[in-house]
């Protein structure tokens, strides 16, 4: 289990100031500078939703000569394919462009790649395959910046090629600099090239993708505010993809989410129904969690084109049926990955890898479409960088890693890349191909080079505002919703109060996984509490602080001497058509 440090924020600022300015609680103004949001008009900005903010997609480097390549071949009626990528951002992107390039009259259709038998991105057999079916050319959308043989053999054929992409460059080291390899394509359209003038570097391949529809509209007089009916599309791929939501992001998800509340296209409408919730009432949080999982589902279990099926599908009836099946598919991909999260902590324990710093866990029978989502859950556990490899069809061995702040997984596998066939990825993730026999040594070496130390291994929790049950109100709890959306980058308010007294306690839920409390914090100040984690684990932390007794007591509603400290989120339970606030606990200790 890792360990935690609590630390307190300490950014100083103006809060009483900034509150009257904004008409805003000082929690609030607090909250905000500790999102390193400074000075008056970032924060106005921060706080407002407008999309005269967005920046100007001009600014890419190739954006010119990519639409204008497109709208050459729209009007010459040559065939373009887009290649898309399986996962949530490549599914999204794959749309804003078939639709775009759709409604400006081109012949377009696509090709997403087999997780499996293709991997990612492209590959020489799709590129042969383009071009043995006629069709002059191909456009990518969330990969292709590492494709260099691959498009290289695309230009020797005859094709055109436009990428549209957000990864990293691939280098090279030469003499101890980088030598970035740029793909030999008619345009590359990706914000993390050197010369790129576009402000905002984050983007996910999604928002790359709209970006040039929103040029190539303009070049074919189609409306502009068109383009804003794909930018539900944009913030479902943003928030599924793990950006930062910060900045420009955070702007796409906010006007990506009054969107979908209102959108008409079946294929949303039929997921939000088939997962049971209210289109009005979606939340980024639904986008990781709950809808983006079962996009990414069919492109790990079946093949992602079920899954833009359902997003270019215009019939609501057929969209329910698409959209029940990816359901389907999710809950099945739960139950595998859940069998692969306890084996995977069995081999760590079995193969004595406790003391490694970077975890390289051989499960040779887990589906590698899951191998990242395992990987992420070990990360989690023990905080520590991780990779999970598996049996690849073409007799080698494929693998994802996970990472945490203080290592850089891309960096550290360019220093192992003669072991791997394959590999690409970023700081906090990658994904690598290799023969069976070079494992140990990647293990070996991987372990070798890692410069990691003790503390890296201690996850850091922030907390914003150390703030006593007195302090909760409704009004208080609403105006954080002026924060959204929540995710990577633009976390939820962290709050922290010491020496709770649980009063009594209650397991609820059909699997037992909720613990429902009554909580008094030192002023004597009362709050219904709840805890959603492994509630097994927290009353061992309880029983081991203190006594079964003790605990016995507490399940009983009886006198104990039973306190802890704990981060929580505030939030308001509706019961019976009465409003009551409630804290959630997150950690404790």
């Amino acid at each position: 289990m890792a360990k935690e440090q609590w630390m307190l924020y300490a950014k100083k600022a103006d809060f009483k100031g900034i509150g009257e300015r904004f008409g805003i609680d000082q929690v609030t103004a607090r909250i905000i500078r500790n999102r390193d949001i400074v000075g008056e008009g970032a924060i106005e900005a921060y706080l407002s939703c407008d999309a005269s903010r967005l920046h100007d997609p001009h600014l890419f480097h190739d954006m010119e000569k990519g639409t204008s390549l497109l709208v050459e071949k729209i009007r010459q009626g040559k065939k373009i394919r887009v290649i898309g990528d399986y996962d949530i951002d490549g599914v999204n992107a794959s749309y804003i462009l078939l639709k775009g390039l759709g409604r400006c009259g081109a012949d377009a259709d696509y090709m997403i790649p087999d997780r499996v038998k293709d991997g990612y991105g492209m590959n020489q057999d799709m590129v042969r395959r383009v071009a043995a079916d006629g069709v002059d050319t191909i456009l990518t959308c969330d990969n292709g910046i590492s494709a260099l043989e691959e498009i290289r053999l695309a230009k020797e054929l005859g094709l055109t090629v436009i990428v549209t992409d957000h990864h990293e460059v691939p280098y090279q080291m030469e003499g101890g600099d980088k030598h970035y390899l740029l793909p030999p394509a008619d345009a590359v359209i990706n914000p993390k090239q050197a010369g790129c003038s576009y402000p905002y570097p984050g983007l996910c391949g999604a928002a790359v993708a709209w970006k040039l529809i929103q040029v190539l509209y303009e070049k074919m007089d189609v409306p502009a505010e068109e383009s804003m009916e794909m930018i539900a599309h944009v913030a479902f791929a943003t928030v599924g993809d793990v950006m930062d939501l910060t900045g420009e992001n955070r702007l796409l998800v906010q006007l990506g989410l009054n969107a979908i509340h209102k959108t008409n296209n079946p294929g949303l409408r039929a997921l939000i129904l088939k997962n049971d919730l209210e289109q009005s009432k979606i939340k980024a949080w639904h986008f990781g969690f709950v809808l983006g999982p079962c996009i990414n589902a069919s492109g790990r279990l079946d093949t992602a084109r079920h899954s833009l099926e359902l997003l270019l599908e215009t019939d609501m009836d057929k969209a329910l049926e698409l959209a029940g099946k990816l359901v389907e598919l999710n809950q099945r991909r739960k139950d595998l990955t859940a069998q692969g999260v306890e084996q995977a902590k069995q081999a760590v324990l079995g193969q004595g890898m406790g003391q490694d710093k970077v975890l390289v866990i051989y499960l040779p029978n887990c589906h590698e479409s899951i191998a990242g989502i395992i990987a992420g859950r070990i990360r989690e556990w023990y905080y520590k960088p991780v990779f999970i490899m598996t049996d690849a069809e073409d007799g080698g061995i494929k693998g994802s890693g996970r990472s945490i702040e203080a290592y850089s997984m891309y960096d550290e596998l360019i220093k192992c890349k003669d072991l791997m066939t394959k590999f690409g990825g970023h700081p906090m993730a990658a994904g690598l191909s290799m023969e069976r026999k070079n494992l140990e040594e990647f293990r070996r070496r991987m372990n070798a080079n890692a410069a990691l130390k003790e503390e890296d291994f201690i996850e850091k929790i922030h907390i914003d505002v150390p703030m006593p049950f007195s302090y909760i109100r409704t009004d208080l709890i609403r105006e954080f919703e002026r924060l959204e959306p929540f995710g990577k980058g633009n976390e939820k308010p962290v709050f922290a109060v010491k020496n709770v007294h649980p009063l009594q306690a209650k397991i609820l839920g059909k699997n037992q996984n909720v613990l429902r409390m009554k909580l008094e914090d030192e002023s004597g100040c009362r709050a219904g509490g709840v805890y959603f984690g492994d509630v097994g684990q927290f009353l061992d932390f309880l029983r081991e602080k203190y006594s079964s007794g003790q605990v016995d007591a507490l399940m009983q509603g009886k006198a104990q001497e039973i306190y802890f400290s704990m981060i929580y989120d505030p939030a308001i339970n509706v019961f019976q058509g009465r409003e009551e606030i409630q804290v959630i606990i997150r950690h404790y200790t």
